[in-house]
């Protein structure tokens, strides 16, 4: 006979052993990272493998410091010589992996060198003029103190090629442009070695640093004045024919003659000329008006944006190995 107290007990052990609804019994899923977040948990700087040799000296300030990676070849390799970005105002040679892979070239028998330079702020406490002076021709400084290395890092001096992101990739691009200041007569044998390029490939470069220029192709510019000593853009658009002489020396666009490396640039939007960007600093309108100043000049500029028509590698790295791996001319 079923007790009342028995018919409880049953009823008791069904709810227990019966199986929960699906909403309750599954774990929800933990919800996904915001696309700001995954941004943020990136790490600064790439893992990247052990270099030959770290922390090696090129000049007296203590910025004056290169990484170098050598590639494994019985004869002298090529080498892509990298200067990160940051403005000018900060950034670190740490970041290499950023603007190229140093495993995949290495494994392509392609040597690598990372540097750091002096900073606009290190370029005002020394009174330089302009401050832009410092970190342009530490780089120059860089690539001549690697020259002067290439027997003993089983270096091809011929075939060296710059890369770099934002103000990195504008250094880039003065090196390539800029007629040697290989000085033969200095009594410095590091002065003597050239500062030419065999080409470049660079992300999101400002490739000019005439005020007037950028304002016409991004009318939201606001890039460039702390290159010049200067605190905000108006200024440094407000004195730009005083210091046009000094623009001429240091914006690549005004560098360019036909006799310069073939280049690479890439961008990760599209361009939009003659209007506001949302990321004016790094706009592929900079991309544009370069290429077509290097076609007016019979120099190789090829241009890499979503959506961009008869380019021939998907990526900086793609150009840099079949550049530097081909004996073809530039």
């Amino acid at each position: 006979m079923v007790t009342p107290r028995l018919l409880a007990t049953l009823l008791l052990a069904a709810l227990l052993l019966a199986p929960a609804p699906a909403a309750l019994a599954q774990t929800p899923p933990p919800p996904k990272a915001t696309k700001a977040a995954a941004k943020k948990a990136a790490p600064e700087n790439p893992p990247v493998v052990k270099p030959t040799l770290a922390e090696v000296r090129y000049g007296p300030h203590e910025r004056h410091v290169l990484d170098f990676w050598r590639a494994t070849s019985a004869t002298p390799t090529p080498l892509v010589f990298v200067i990160h970005g940051g403005g000018w105002q900060n950034g670190e040679k740490e970041r290499v992996n950023k603007f190229v892979n140093v495993e995949g070239l290495l494994a392509q028998g392609i040597s690598v060198v990372a540097i750091n330079y002096r900073l606009i702020k290190h370029a005002e406490a020394e009174g330089i003029t302009p401050p832009v002076k410092a970190p342009l021709h530490d780089a120059a400084r860089a690539l001549q103190f690697v020259r002067s290395q290439a027997t003993a890092w089983n270096l091809d001096q011929s075939r060296i090629g710059a890369a770099g992101g934002s103000a990195g990739a504008c250094s880039s691009l003065w090196l390539a442009f800029h007629d040697d200041l290989a000085d033969p007569q200095s009594p410095d044998p590091i002065a003597r070695e050239s500062t030419r390029l065999f080409c470049a490939a660079v992300t999101g470069a400002q490739t000019t640093l005439d005020p007037a220029q950028m304002k016409t192709w991004t009318p939201n510019s606001k890039y460039g004045g702390h290159a010049f000593g200067l605190a905000t853009f108006e200024q440094f658009l407000a004195a730009r024919d005083r210091l046009q002489p000094l623009i001429a020396a240091y914006s690549p666009y005004h560098l360019v003659t036909k006799d310069d490396p073939a280049v690479y640039l890439i961008y990760g939007t599209p361009p939009a000329l003659g209007r506001d960007e949302k990321d004016p600093t790094h706009t592929a309108n900079f991309g544009v008006k370069l290429q077509e100043h290097c076609r007016a000049n019979g120099v190789a500029c090829e241009l890499m944006y979503p959506g961009a028509k008869d380019v021939a590698h998907a990526t900086a790295q793609d150009y840099l190995i079949a550049k530097l791996k081909s004996r073809a001319a530039k």
